[in-house]
């Protein structure tokens, strides 16, 4: 099996780069040629190397992202695995990966092929979230050193200074039948089950063919952020919509900076489809 080993030594803290050859030895000891190339954002890590049968990513949601969308853009499918190694790891962690690069290796290496959803907004595909809204961009607007040296820790100060922004976006929302309007302050459409390691989205599966949709509605600051902390703890409040669907398009009266995976998201209107079963993992 020829493999490909894609790294972001930018992701998480920085400390891929040291483990690259352990990482190397664990699949060489199985038999499998892997070649280490790192991820230069801008070009397609793919070029020269189409053939690849397993694909291994280094790196977190965004990275993984970058390379799905890569993949996709030359009509390539190949297994993919994930060593996570950002600061979230979000679609690693619904996987069930271990967060030491070396025991994901090994779990890639023992483990068994299943299929997995995609979400695609826009033409574009989204391995774990696709948001907007308070605190959706913050990841965006977090400094790579501060995320190096305070690790999630960097989101919360950054999130913390959004909130005082806060303001409702008017939403018309059509989704498989249903056609509703909405004073939104936050939304997420789930593919995966966690953002920033918060299950958001009850009950999600990877496999499902469905997309999770949260939509945080209008109400004064405390309200908000009571309802949402309410929403954690497993209540139901009312200014916390939640639905899941297989495809959903968004309008927005104005247009507002949108999140996908952690990094710069498409503008609105928003049209997004989950292609159930679309992505093969090894995990």
């Amino acid at each position: 099996m020829g493999a490909l080993l894609l790294y972001n030594v930018e992701a998480g803290r920085g400390t891929i780069k040291n483990r690259l050859s352990s990482i190397v030895e664990v699949f060489r000891s199985a038999g499998i040629a892997i070649r280490p190339k790192q991820i230069v954002f801008g070009e397609n890590p793919f070029d020269g190397v189409e053939t690849a049968e397993l694909v291994v990513v280094c790196g977190g949601d965004g990275t993984v992202n970058y390379v799905v969308n890569s993949m996709r853009s030359r009509g390539l499918d190949p297994v993919l695995g994930i060593i996570p190694s950002g600061t979230a790891n979000d679609l690693a962690g619904a996987l069930g990966m271990p967060l030491d690069a070396v025991l994901a290796a090994r779990k890639i290496v023992a483990g068994r092929e299943r299929r997995i959803d995609c979400g695609e907004v826009n033409g574009a595909h989204f391995v774990n979230v696709l948001s907007f809204g308070v605190l959706t961009t913050t990841s965006q607007h977090t400094p790579d050193s501060a995320k190096h040296r305070f690790g999630k820790m960097a989101y919360l100060w950054v999130g913390m200074r959004d909130l005082v922004k806060m303001h409702p976006i008017h939403l018309r929302v059509r989704s498989e039948g249903e056609e509703f309007e909405s004073d939104a302050l936050m939304c997420l459409i789930f593919n995966g089950e966690t953002a920033g390691r918060f299950r958001l989205a009850r009950g999600a599966k990877l496999d499902d063919g469905k997309l999770d949709v949260l939509i945080l509605e209008k109400r004064n600051v405390l309200r908000a952020y009571g309802s949402m902390m309410r929403y954690l703890l497993g209540g139901n409040p009312e200014a916390v919509r939640s639905f899941a669907t297989s495809r959903i398009e968004i309008e927005a009266i104005h247009d507002e900076p949108t999140d996908v995976d952690g990094q710069q998201g498409p503008h609105f209107p928003l049209r997004v489809r989950c292609q159930h079963h679309s992505l093969r993992v090894r995990c």
